[in-house]
């Protein structure tokens, strides 16, 4: 039985015109006081300064064509396939601020498959 580690999946967005708004002032939020920051959101900045928002399984619920984040809004997911594996678990969104704009990926445990008896 072998248990794989979590996979992280980068995912192409469209960005409603109200999500960076709200990103930036989760980020001037969480710089005044990191304790504001809604519960299952947390924030961090990378080794090269960039922002990281990193939503819990709790605070988001994904919907076909689009992932609506507690706090944050809706945001488009562009193509039709699935976010996870069926089964998969641990399941978060990571958000980060990058030269090229922000990236949209998603990080989980795939589901285990166990083979018991097989011949």
């Amino acid at each position: 039985m072998s248990h794989h580690k979590s996979r992280e999946v980068v995912l192409p967005i469209k960005m409603p015109p109200e999500l960076p708004a709200a990103l930036d002032g989760m980020r001037e939020t969480w710089r005044r006081d990191p304790a504001a920051i809604p519960r299952g959101l947390s924030c961090s900045q990378s080794k090269e300064g960039a922002f990281v928002l990193v939503a819990a399984e709790s605070v988001f619920v994904t919907l076909p064509g689009a992932c609506v984040v507690k706090g944050l809004g809706a945001i488009e997911l562009v193509g039709a396939e699935p976010l996870f594996e069926p089964g998969a678990g641990s399941k978060t969104l990571v958000l980060r601020d990058t030269e090229e704009g922000w990236r949209f990926s998603v990080k989980f445990v795939p589901p285990i498959v166990r083979e018991r008896n097989t011949k």
